[in-house]
């Protein structure tokens, strides 16, 4: 039996809503209850996921925007000090925090890849080589995919367990925002390329019956796709003066609309077709309007990808925050309409930053490429002084890995002797920020996040750090420095322990909902407490607390314990 079907079996005996629930294991009393006709939990919960919109994006839009991310500004408790407490902050880690109430160090996910140390292979961090995909091409995106790498289960695991009935969905531009957001027990659906949305085929199923949920909607997106030219231009002056050339690594970069080599799946047009494509599960699968509680995640990717492409302070990502938040605008007037009511939860999986370049000439001199030569510097003192034929260190999971030419570790003691060496030799390098041996930081206990603006950068990497599948060093550069870059490819990230990388917004929005602003730091992982609270599920033991949304629905939240829960 899997982790999923153990986790999941185990937590069968709790109870819904309405019937009598267990204390949860960071509560110490019950909250006193408000009259019975305000405990009305709403039937759909709704949890949006933008990829890479950091709080600093957030609010450089805000009064620009119009439509639904407007509306949730208005209407809805905003958190803008919303945090991801872990240092590397990479889209498959920063989904796993969300609907699991854990961090990356306990949901197994440290980043989107790590190397296998036995092997040398890449290892992708939802590979499930077991399965198939539906499109009937395991050879594209990343591969057969699954929810087994997550060692975590989600709210929908937890709903699931107690409520069979309750249909869990989420549809991304990505896997990984998908599955992450599904868990274990939910459907989970991604765009590809020339196909529509796919999933995962497990051992036993078929794809026919695992994409019978979108079969309509793939229908009408390739009907779409074959008749609408590919198109993404101004459709607002203010983003058109943001048009400039910027020069990086010798290369020209025409930041400008049309952006060469337009594509689908790096325009805005993929979010605006993810909420097309959610509107549809909501209406064919009628979520929200059965006897149970629903789910339906929505990760949209385009911010992510547009960010990588073209940076966050040109046209390309003003066209993208004036689009998106017109699609946001028709999806939640969709919600509104949902019978038995929906509370939605907006936040990201991470921020982001510009590319160096533009950074550096508008008042961040700071800013720079990494000089790569000192690293090599470093790998030609270790082959010296250890007598090593090939380079022992090589980037792999967001670090470095100790390995031989075939990107295979090398075998202890030679492997913590190297790792130990090379991080005094590159904690004296102008460029690096932190360098920290994996063993070491295991080493030490999870640190308490609850106030994440205080939290040492030792410690949030801490949090990233995972046994076996971290890499032999921890490793971060300094603010606003960046390896590599390319035109037509990537030109800026994210994956930084740094604050325009963790600080995300956090908002919980509902129809009818009445605007405040909460500028207290709370965490991505308070996210899934607080639905569970929400809706009458209780939660296994999570790192995240409930956060009081006043009294919607139900009662607040009951009283906690001082200190977190191990």
């Amino acid at each position: 039996m899997s982790l999923s079907r153990i986790t999941v079996a185990a937590l069968a005996t709790l109870s819904l809503a309405g019937a009598a629930l267990p204390v949860m294991a960071q509560q110490q009393q019950a909250a006193p209850q408000t009259a019975p006709a305000a405990l009305t939990p709403p039937k759909l919960i709704v949890t949006i996921v933008v990829d890479q919109f950091s709080a600093n994006l957030f609010d450089q839009y805000r009064s620009r925007y119009t439509g639904g991310l407007r509306r949730m500004a208005d209407q809805g408790l905003v958190s803008i000090n919303g945090y991801q407490t872990h240092g590397l902050t990479e889209t498959c880690p920063g989904h796993s925090t969300i609907l699991t109430g854990l961090h990356p160090t306990e949901t197994g996910i440290p980043a989107n890849d790590w190397i296998d140390p036995k092997t040398g292979k890449e290892v992708y961090c939802l590979a499930a080589p077991q399965n198939h995909l539906a499109n009937g091409r395991d050879d594209v995106d990343n591969g057969p995919v699954g929810p087994e790498q997550l060692r975590a289960t989600t709210l929908g695991d937890w709903l699931s367990a107690v409520s069979p009935q309750s249909k869990v969905f989420a549809v991304s531009g990505k896997d990984r925002g998908a599955i992450n957001l599904a868990g274990h027990q939910g459907q989970a659906f991604w765009f590809t390329e020339g196909f529509g949305l796919t999933t995962y085929v497990e051992p036993g199923e078929t794809a026919e019956a695992k994409l019978a949920p979108v079969a309509g909607f793939n229908r009408d997106f390739r009907t779409w796709m074959g008749a609408t030219p590919l198109a993404w231009d101004y459709a607002h002056d203010q983003c058109r003066a943001l048009a400039g050339d910027w020069t990086i690594r010798g290369q020209t970069f025409h930041s400008t609309l049309p952006p060469a080599g337009l594509k689908f799946d790096t325009s805005p047009l993929l979010d605006e077709q993810t909420l097309k494509a959610a509107e549809y599960l909501l209406d064919s699968q009628r979520l929200g309007q059965g006897p149970a509680t629903d789910m339906l995640g929505v990760s949209l990717s385009a911010t992510d990808r547009i960010g990588h492409m073209y940076g966050t302070q040109g046209p390309e990502m003003c066209e993208q925050m004036l689009r998106l938040d017109a699609a946001l605008g028709v999806f939640l007037d969709r919600l509104a309409r949902v019978p038995g009511g929906a509370l939605v939860v907006l936040t990201a999986d991470h921020g982001g930053s510009d590319f160096v370049e533009r950074l550096h000439d508008h008042g961040y001199p700071h800013a720079r490429r990494a000089d790569m030569a000192a690293i090599q510097g470093v790998n030609d003192a270790l082959k010296a002084r250890f007598n090593l034929t090939a380079d022992p260190l090589q980037v792999g999971g967001s670090g470095l890995m100790v390995a031989d030419a075939q990107h295979r570790s090398l075998p202890d003691p030679l492997r913590t002797q190297v790792a130990e060496a090379a991080v005094e030799m590159l904690r004296v390098l102008p460029d690096v920020a932190f360098a920290e041996t994996r063993d070491r930081l295991l080493a030490e206990p999870l640190p308490d996040s609850r106030q994440p603006e205080m939290m040492s950068l030792r410690e949030r990497m801490r949090l990233s750090t995972v046994p076996e599948r971290s890499p032999d060093i921890q490793f971060a550069f300094a603010q606003n420095v960046t390896a590599g870059g390319r035109v037509g490819s990537t030109l800026a990230g994210h994956g930084t322990p740094w604050e325009y990388d963790r600080r995300v917004p956090i908002i919980f929005w509902w129809p009818g909902a009445t605007g405040e602003e909460r500028f207290l730091p709370i965490r991505t992982i308070d996210i899934a407490p607080t639905l569970a609270h929400v809706i009458g599920v209780e939660t296994p033991k999570v790192e995240g607390r409930c956060i009081d949304l006043n009294g919607f629905a139900v009662a607040d939240c009951p009283a906690t314990e001082t200190t977190p829960a191990r």
